[in-house]
């Protein structure tokens, strides 16, 4: 979904937190420095900034990590008792924060704590030689997942906290662009909850539904709501296992992760083949589609651009709606444990989410599950 900039303006003035986008996603990992490389050399991301003891900052370590609009925060402990490393102990490497872009950090803390948010970080400016930033931050549902509010029109570097980078290690793009959406998996029974929060919080509305029809193979389903704000530049589905025949990817997230979090992050691409083979060619593991998935896909599909033949040998998957198609492929877990993944996806007009393909990206997930003996 595509907005002209008065009509922006329009639907934020009817949204007091005037969210402008996902300004950055940081991450709580066990090692900041091992994590910076690795999403540089598998993913192209490239280390811009730096914030820990050789800066003054005490009890962590954090990378900025770039590439196109898609900014990432590798955040570490350096302490054993610290907040960071109780999290990261608990969950694993996963995320924290999702930063919020906003004109008014100040104006949109207010309203979300009059709208009954948990305040974490009142509103503070950070100051340097170039300028500041201001910086707010509330809990979601979760305490464990933040969302901080960014308001930095006066200062063009990513905080005054962190140092830049002079001459980082070369980084070789894969073709990332934005944040699509990101996807967050909560409990039995804890997806309405979830869903009322942003929608009574932070003013967002809900745009589509799936439900364990719509999502399931012979062993297992899950259902999904997603919401978003009034421009739909912030899309968060938010998925619940169902009662299945065996376990859930949603379920085996949750048991591995201890508790609610982000699933996957879906990265847009516009040339989503070669983005694929650039992440190959890096190592980064991809889930197989079988063959059959392409047997007669161009009727259901019709014509596309991209030679099937090259889709089919990348296994990319294909979906459309009214409005046009969008190609996906899904990553292998990130960490070693069965959690965060990323989605690569390129939008040729469809705004959905691959719903004709949730059926094979469910068996995919479901033979990795078997692998693993969690299925």
């Amino acid at each position: 979904m595509t907005f002209t900039e008065p009509k922006l303006v329009q639907l934020q003035e009817k949204d007091s937190l005037q969210l402008q986008g996902i300004d950055y996603v940081e991450f709580y990992v066990g090692n900041a420095r091992q994590a910076a490389h690795f999403y540089r050399t598998a993913f192209g991301f490239t280390p811009i900034a730096y914030a820990g003891l050789e800066t003054g900052v005490r009890d962590r370590c954090s990378f900025v990590l770039e590439q196109s609009n898609i900014r990432f925060v590798v955040t570490s402990a350096v302490t054993p008792d610290s907040p960071i490393a109780k999290q990261v102990k608990l969950h694993g490497d996963g995320v924290h924060d999702i930063a919020l872009l906003v004109d008014d950090a100040n104006a949109a803390f207010k309203a979300a704590v009059a709208r009954g948010a948990r305040p974490v970080l009142e509103p503070m400016m950070i100051e340097g030689e170039k300028g500041y930033i201001v910086k707010a931050t509330i809990a979601s549902y979760s305490p464990d997942i933040t969302h901080s509010f960014i308001e930095r029109n006066n200062y063009t570097d990513f905080s005054p906290q962190y140092l830049p980078i002079p001459n980082p290690l070369p980084a070789t793009p894969t073709g990332l662009t934005d944040i699509d959406h990101i996807v967050i998996n909560v409990e039995l029974g804890k997806m309405d909850v979830w869903a009322d929060f942003y929608r009574s919080v932070m003013g967002f509305r809900q745009s589509q539904q799936f439900t364990s029809d719509d999502i399931s193979t012979k062993y297992s389903a899950l259902m999904s709501k997603v919401v978003q704000n009034s421009t739909g530049r912030v899309k968060f589905p938010i998925n619940e296992p169902a009662q299945g025949y065996r376990k859930s990817q949603i379920q085996e997230y949750l048991d591995f992760y201890h508790g609610p979090g982000v699933q996957h992050i879906a990265l847009k691409t516009n040339n989503i083949i070669k983005t694929v083979q650039h992440l190959r060619d890096n190592g980064v593991e991809l889930l197989h589609t079988p063959d059959t998935y392409y047997d007669n896909l161009h009727r259901r599909i019709g014509q596309i651009d991209e030679d099937l033949s090259v889709l089919r040998n990348l296994n990319i998957l294909i979906d459309c709606d009214s409005k046009g198609y969008l190609l996906q492929i899904f990553t292998k877990p990130l960490n070693d444990r069965p959690t965060i993944f990323f989605e690569i996806i390129q939008r040729k007009g469809a705004q959905g989410f691959g719903h004709g393909n949730f059926k094979a990206l469910f068996e995919a997930i479901e033979r990795e599950q078997a692998a693993r003996g969690n299925l």
